[in-house]
């Protein structure tokens, strides 16, 4: 399998979907899989104009078992490293919203995984863990940040130390996954998710997106500064129509 279908992209109606596609391993990540994820980030960041949303998720009923531990260590493995976690940080910085969809395993790197998107929605099939005591590591991918901030301190601390798995439902009531469905109606949930964000204003989407994450740890008083100062205004496509996105015409 070379590089190019170890991620697959596809784009419809402003949805560009990304799969890992490993399924005989439970797409855990090697090299050559970040790689590839790697270039789908970029090419959104550069060439993302028709892209309104982006929806993450995995090959064969499995979203993402961790990194490949059977993997042969990389020569410069820090430097590595670094480039994996900027990568996630990329993921989460596009001005586009992120969904990661999950069934099956989500366990380890595939959870820091889905912690770099903005939204989970899972299935009931879903098993979230953090197994990295298990082998005797430590995050890398940025799950003792993104962990705490979503799910509490007392709650990830739980998460990271037991290395015990969490069904969809048991994410859902924690606050890990936004919504947890049956697996059957993941899809349209999904589906049904990014028609509301679609048919908003991208602009706003974006500049919404950027303040709450450009903003976060900050005092109250700042966080109300920043927002005032760092806004980006009315969308320049609201002007031309004079009407909500949609139609119409009246006060939302």
């Amino acid at each position: 399998m070379n590089d190019q279908t170890l991620v697959l992209r596809h784009d419809a109606d402003g949805v560009c979907t990304l799969t890992l596609n490993r399924p005989d391993q439970r797409n855990a990540v090697n090299r050559e899989l970040f790689r590839a994820f790697r270039g789908h980030v970029r090419d959104i960041e550069q060439d993302g104009a028709d892209v309104g949303l982006v929806v993450i998720t995995g090959a064969g009923g499995h979203f993402c078992a961790g990194h490949d531990l059977k993997s042969p260590p990389h020569p410069d493995a820090l430097g590595w490293l670094r480039q994996e976690m900027l990568t996630l940080e990329r993921l989460t910085r596009l001005p586009q919203p992120v969904i990661a969809k999950v069934q099956g395993s989500c366990y380890t790197g595939g959870l820091e995984f889905a912690l770099s998107a903005d939204f989970i929605i899972c299935g009931t099939s879903a098993r979230f863990a953090d197994t990295h005591g298990k082998w005797g590591l430590v995050p890398g991918w940025g799950l003792s940040q993104r962990l705490p901030r979503r799910v509490g301190q007392a709650k990830a601390l739980e998460m990271m130390l037991t290395c015990q798995p969490y069904t969809g439902d048991e994410a859902a009531a924690m606050g890990l996954a936004n919504i947890c469905v049956p697996d059957d109606a993941l899809d349209a949930k999904v589906a049904g998710l990014a028609a509301l964000i679609l048919g908003n204003s991208r602009h706003s989407n974006a500049e919404n997106k950027r303040l709450i994450y450009e903003t976060d740890g900050m005092a109250l008083g700042n966080g109300l500064s920043h927002e005032l100062m760092r806004n980006a205004g009315f969308d320049p496509a609201m002007r031309k129509k004079g009407e909500p996105i949609g139609g119409s015409g009246k006060a939302g």
